[in-house]
């Protein structure tokens, strides 16, 4: 069985695909699990589980919370990945609502820090116009790559990654303030399943911001994490087998689930590419 628990899509946040592609990109691809994750974003779910179930797909309902943890005497931002909840209970969705408003309104923030950097370069400056636009090209929910991308088609910078090198990164401005006991207590709440996503993606939201060494990122999560997971996403696009093997030994000692995924934004299509175990599937039964 060909699993895929980590999957994004522009119908929900920052995938470059809709729904429907997606599915059937992985039906093309003979994925027969898998779980659309997209940020912050639940509206979705029940019909993409119709839709999973008329394609003959095995569909987890999946959503993607970022948090803010306080770990090392640090402010650190991590990714949890909710499964099998009810996309109908009030507290999550009110809190979900609360989490799409915020990301509204960093966007403006974003945007004045852009100008405030513009006006150091004599480089023209945004106006509502420019944030119309941006929001024009948002399907599910605005983030980040949504202004990295206007600025390419800006001709201001090359590509994300000077995107995110040149402007985004300093004019950064906090997300959601969530932390993970208030995450957990939500997707619990709503009768699923939390996990601690990609915790060494060296590219990503993760423990490799504190330390790349594995034994310090487990003994992190024992002090601090333990109580608000109910598992560790082992495999992922960015993570190399030591990570793959310690982050499995550290779930057996703590009888945690297991999951995997591409974490699949069809930039490019990654999905179905990572080797996730046939048994992980049975953990959600």
């Amino acid at each position: 069985m060909k699993i895929d628990l980590h999957i994004h899509t522009k119908t929900g946040s920052d995938g470059a695909m809709d729904v429907r592609e997606v599915l059937a990109e992985a039906k093309k691809r003979g994925i027969e699990l898998m779980s659309v994750t997209d940020h912050d974003a639940i509206s979705h779910q029940a019909e993409t589980k119709k839709m999973a179930k008329a394609m003959d797909i095995h569909y987890i309902l999946g959503v993607e919370l970022n948090v803010t943890a306080a770990l090392n005497n640090k402010s650190v931002s991590l990714d949890f990945l909710g499964y099998m909840y009810n996309p109908e209970n009030a507290a999550l969705k009110e809190k979900i609502r609360l989490v799409q408003e915020h990301r509204e309104a960093r966007a403006h923030k974003i945007i004045d820090n852009l100008n405030a950097e513009f006006k150091k370069e004599s480089r023209p400056l945004f106006d509502d116009s420019d944030l119309q636009k941006i929001l024009d090209t948002v399907d599910g929910v605005l983030g980040r790559p949504h202004i990295a991308n206007y600025l390419i088609q800006k001709g201001v910078v090359a590509n994300r990654q000077e995107a995110f090198d040149k402007y985004l990164v300093k004019c950064d401005v906090p997300k959601y303030p969530l932390p993970p006991e208030e995450a957990a207590e939500l997707i619990r709440g709503a009768g699923g399943r939390i996990i601690l996503a990609h915790p060494n993606d060296p590219h990503g939201t993760s423990l490799a911001a504190i330390t790349k060494d594995l034994a310090e990122q487990t003994d992190i999560i024992e002090k601090n994490l333990l109580p608000y997971i109910d598992g560790i996403e082992c495999w992922h696009s960015r993570a190399d087998a030591a990570t793959s093997a310690h982050y499995m030994e550290f779930c057996k000692k703590h009888r945690k689930i297991m999951t995997g995924g591409s974490d699949c934004h069809q930039k490019p299509i990654l999905m179905g590419t990572v080797k996730v175990p046939e048994w992980v599937g049975r953990q959600f039964h």
